[in-house]
C-alpha cells in the first residue's frame, strides 16, 4: 500500500480493474518492439465486427521526459509529452492531436503524502478547465472531480468520492453525474499468494431509479496464468483467462453470455500483447 491518498482517479480503481479490465468482446493484438537506442514502437489492431482499427505508437525517453507519438487509421496524429518530477511530486503533461486544432491540453499532477491534485486546461480561447483533488492518507481519502466550461459558464462535471482501505480491503463511495449516480465499490484480497480477490460494485441512478450490481473474482492458477469472472444483475456473465507466456507478453481469451436473453447469445474476445 503506497503512501498518500493518490489522485482522484485512484478512488475505486482496484475494484474497477477487477470487474472490467482485460475483458474483451473484440479481437485485439498489440506488439511492442525496442530499438537499440531504447525507442519503443507499439503496433495495435482491433477488429470490431467488419471494422478494423489500428494505430502505431512511438515512445521516446530522454532522462525524465517521455514523448509518445501515435498515428491511427483515421489519419489522426496524437502527441503527448510527459515530464516526470520537474519538482518533487510534480508531473507535467502536454498533449495535442492533429488535425484537431482545439485538442491541445496542459495537465499538472501533484502528489503529496496527504494530498493529490490534478488540473488541466485546454489551449483554446474558451477552454474547459478540469480540476480534481484528494486529501487524506493511504487509509482514508476524500476527493472531488470538477470540469468547468468557460464558454458557457457551466460545470460540465461534478463528482465526489470517499475511499477507505486497510491491509486487505478497499471500499469506496462516489457521487457522479452532478449527483445523479451513487456508486459503492468493494475490493477484498482473499489470498495474496494466489492473487485471489473478490469485488463488487453497486450503482444507483436517481433519474431512472435503476440499480446496477456487478460482482466478480480473480484467481492465479499459477504465477503466469490468471482467471477472472464477473456477473451483473442484468444476467450478463463474463469470464477470461490470461497467460503471460513470456515477460510482459500476454495472451487473453474472454467471453460473455447473456443468461436472460430469449435466445442465448455469447461473445468471445481475444487479446494478444507481445513485448520482447
Amino acid at each position: 500500500m503506497g503512501k498518500g491518498p493518490g489522485l482522484y482517479s485512484d478512488i475505486g480503481k482496484r475494484a474497477r480493474d477487477l470487474l472490467y479490465r482485460d475483458y474483451q468482446s473484440d479481437q485485439k493484438f498489440t506488439i511492442t518492439t525496442y530499438s537499440p537506442t531504447g525507442v519503443a514502437i507499439t503496433s495495435s489492431g482491433t477488429k470490431k465486427g467488419d471494422l478494423f482499427l489500428a494505430d502505431v505508437n512511438t515512445q521516446l525517453k530522454n532522462k525524465n521526459i517521455t514523448t509518445d507519438i501515435k498515428v491511427d487509421t483515421s489519419s489522426n496524429l496524437v502527441t503527448t509529452i510527459t515530464v516526470d518530477e520537474p519538482a518533487p511530486g510534480l508531473k507535467a503533461i502536454f498533449s495535442f492531436k492533429v488535425p484537431d486544432q482545439r485538442s491541445g491540453k496542459v495537465e499538472l499532477q501533484y502528489v503529496h503524502d496527504y494530498a493529490g491534485i490534478s488540473t488541466s486546461i485546454g489551449l483554446t480561447a474558451n477552454p474547459i478547465v478540469n480540476f480534481s483533488g484528494v486529501v487524506g492518507t493511504n487509509l482514508l481519502a476524500l476527493g472531488t472531480d470538477l470540469s468547468f466550461d468557460t464558454k458557457t459558464g457551466n460545470f460540465t462535471k461534478v463528482n465526489s468520492g470517499l475511499s477507505f482501505a486497510n491491509a486487505d480491503l478497499i471500499a469506496s463511495l462516489t457521487l457522479n453525474d452532478k449527483g445523479d449516480t451513487l456508486s459503492a465499490s468493494y475490493y477484498h484480497t482473499v489470498n495474496p499468494l494466489t492473487s485471489t480477490a473478490v469485488g463488487a460494485e453497486v450503482a444507483h441512478s436517481f433519474s431512472s431509479n435503476e440499480n446496477t450490481i456487478t460482482v466478480g473474482t480473480q484467481h492465479a492458477l499459477d504465477p503466469l496464468t490468471t482467471v477472472k469472472a464477473r456477473v451483473n444483475n442484468f444476467g450478463k456473465a463474463s469470464a477470461l483467462i490470461q497467460h503471460e507466456w513470456r515477460p510482459k507478453s500476454l495472451f487473453t481469451v474472454s467471453g460473455e453470455v447473456d443468461t436472460k436473453a430469449i435466445e442465448k447469445s455469447a461473445k468471445v474476445g481475444l487479446a494478444l500483447v507481445l513485448k520482447p
